[in-house]
């Protein structure tokens, strides 16, 4: 799409106004949005996500003496949890293997769950047997990982898993 005002450059800038109702929209390259008066207040700030990952990295407990003595460290490319805990960086693609025990607190944290689900597509499963079998391994996935909060002592967190396990069990065997 073309700039609007100029109609050289490629528009880079959308800028959607609604006043009384009616929509408005202005579609403009970065210069011509510029001349306008229009800019990014985040355009050259940079985002510090090194910063709040060794920021939530930092914050985790050391719950165990065994966690204290042992010092994590990838295999593949040397980085220590600790290190990897003040750069807030990974230094390769096994580092998250490595250390996937210690990140599942801090995914927690984030994004409420240290499993992505996804969403279940809208088609039908390919067969009856794999549509049967997605309460099952839901259940399963649940059990696991309430004996993981269970062992690593966060009760409340058991408590979540142990209702939405519970609700589920009572869900299908009302189906069944």
């Amino acid at each position: 799409m073309l700039c609007q005002d100029c109609r050289k450059r490629e528009a880079q800038v959308h800028f959607t106004q609604i006043v009384n109702n009616e929509k408005s929209t202005l579609n403009l390259c970065r210069e011509c949005a510029a001349a306008r008066g229009f800019h990014s207040p985040l355009e050259n700030a940079p985002f510090p996500l090194a910063e709040i990952l060794a920021g939530l990295a930092a914050d985790l407990p050391t719950s165990t003496k065994s966690d204290a003595a042992e010092i994590l460290v990838c295999p593949r490319c040397g980085l220590s949890f600790d290190d990897f805990a003040s750069q807030g960086r990974f230094g390769c693609g096994e580092c998250y293997r490595t250390f996937r025990a210690r990140l599942e607190p801090i995914m927690r944290k984030i994004h409420g769950a240290s499993l992505h689900r996804g969403k279940t597509p809208k088609t039908e499963v390919a067969s009856p047997a794999e549509k049967e079998s997605l309460p099952v391994r839901e259940e399963e996935r649940l059990e696991a990982e309430l004996k993981k909060a269970v062992e690593s002592e966060d009760f409340e967190r058991a408590a979540e898993i142990r209702d939405k396990l519970k609700t589920m069990r009572e869900t299908f065997s009302v189906g069944n």
